[in-house]
Formats: structure tokens, sequence, C-alpha cells
């Protein structure tokens, strides 16, 4: 058994103490959520709840628009991150901080100007409005392009004495290698694309089209002096992530280990 000086020991009992306080205290305002949500009608709380409003479509319409938004960020994230990553061209890293610079943003700015953009497409009150402005996300390609800089270029080398092109080689040996990355990827893209209220709101008017925040706020405004039924509605609307992030947090840890903060 390796021993701990004294010092060393109340270091590491100090900093497991604050993360376990941290995480109970991050645990609270959920228990609470669930809690309230059971009492008085108990489980038929959400039944009630859900039958209320047709949460099963808002559901569905968002588990689409998820789906196609983050099958899009990966496709346009990985190209442009390896592009970054392994090609040279003049202008390539200040295009880089261009993209960057735009998480810096806030979405009020832009969202009128991207509100008439869509208007003269005649995207308004489609599915093409919630999905396609969202199919490219800086911060994807952020995480892909300082991961593909970790892979040795000797792999590319040996790929090209292979006959192997630049596609064939992403496609065949950088994503393979980049699992973890793309686990993370998919996992902040669902959450944003899950949890996304302001542009939805302001795109689409249908209920046909009412993603669940949306769906949500609305159930809010009609059931506002029922908290049973409010709690128990924002819990089966948090569920999915919760068990979602419960399966991938390893891989998320990975990511972060492997791809480092590189020039």
């Amino acid at each position: 058994m390796i021993s701990m000086n004294p010092r060393t020991a109340a270091l590491s009992i100090t900093k497991h103490f604050f993360l376990i306080l941290g995480g109970i205290l991050m645990l609270l305002p959920f228990l609470w959520m669930v809690n309230t949500s059971l009492q008085q009608g108990g489980l038929s709380n959400y039944v009630e709840a859900w039958t209320k409003v047709p949460f099963g479509r808002y559901f569905l319409n968002t588990l689409f628009v998820t789906l196609l938004t983050v099958a899009g960020v990966l496709v346009t994230a990985s190209l442009a991150a390896y592009s970054f990553a392994t090609m040279k061209y003049r202008g390539r890293n200040f295009l880089f901080l261009l993209f960057l610079s735009t998480m810096m943003v806030p979405q009020p700015v832009y969202l009128a100007p991207s509100y008439v953009i869509l208007a003269k497409l005649g995207w308004i009150n489609t599915y093409m409005a919630l999905i396609i402005p969202w199919t490219t996300n800086v911060f994807s390609i952020f995480l892909f392009r300082q991961h593909f800089k970790t892979i040795p270029k000797t792999l590319y080398e040996a790929a090209i004495l292979d006959g192997c092109g630049r596609l064939k080689y992403l496609w065949k040996v950088v994503l393979p290698l980049s699992k973890p990355v793309i686990v993370t990827v998919i996992l902040f893209n669902i959450i944003g694309s899950w949890n996304s209220f302001m542009w939805p709101l302001v795109v689409t008017h249908s209920e046909n089209l009412r993603v669940l925040q949306v769906g949500l706020s609305y159930f809010n405004q009609e059931q506002s002096s029922n908290f049973e039924l409010l709690m128990a509605a924002s819990t089966f609307s948090t569920i999915p992530l919760v068990i979602l992030f419960l399966f991938v947090q390893k891989r998320i840890v990975a990511s972060y280990s492997r791809s480092g903060i590189k020039d």
C-alpha cells in the first residue's frame, strides 16, 4: 500500500469534500423538482401533465430536429476541422480565428437578420428553419480541430503511400481515432438542440412544429399555479438528457484529456 504524508492526505480529503459538496448542491434542485412532482397526485401528475398538451408531438419534433441537426454538425464540423488541422493554405489561421470570434456574438444580435434571411427563403414556420441554421457549430469545429492536430502526421504519410486520398484518410483513419470527440460533439449538440427555446419560438408559430422547450413554456403559462404538474412536465423533459449524460460521461473526459489546447 502506498502511504501518503499528512499534508497530501489532508489536501486530498479537502478536495474530495468540496467535490462531493458541490455535487450535492447541484443535485438539490433536481431532487426538489422530482419531489414536488410526486406530491398530492403522485405518478398520476405525470400522466395528467403528458395529456394536458400534446407532449408526444413535442418530443417527436424535438427528436427529429435534434437528430438531423447533430448529423449535419458532424459532417460540417469534421470537414472544416480537418481542413484547419491538416491542410496548409494562405489565411488558414486567420479564418479559424474568425470562426472562433463568432462564438462571442450573443444570439439576440443575429436573431433579427437571420429571421429576415429565412423569410426571404420562405423557411419561416418550417422544419428547415429549425434545422439548417444549426447544422454548423463553431465549438464543434474547435473540438475536432484540436483533436485532429494530435494525430501523428506519419499516419497520413503512410496512408498516402497506400493510395489513400484526403477524404478516405479522414473516413478510414482520422474519424475512427476520434470516437471520444465525436461522442462529446454529439452530446453537446443534443443538449443544445434539446434545450433550444428562443430560436424555435421566433421562427415557428404552428403547434405542429412546436418543440419541447417551447411547448413547456406554453404549458407553464397554462398551469402557472399547478406546481405539481409543472414539475412533472419539467422532470420528464429533463430525464432523457440526464440518462444520456450518465452513459457517455467517460467519453467526454477522454475527449478533453486527449484533445488539449494546441496551436
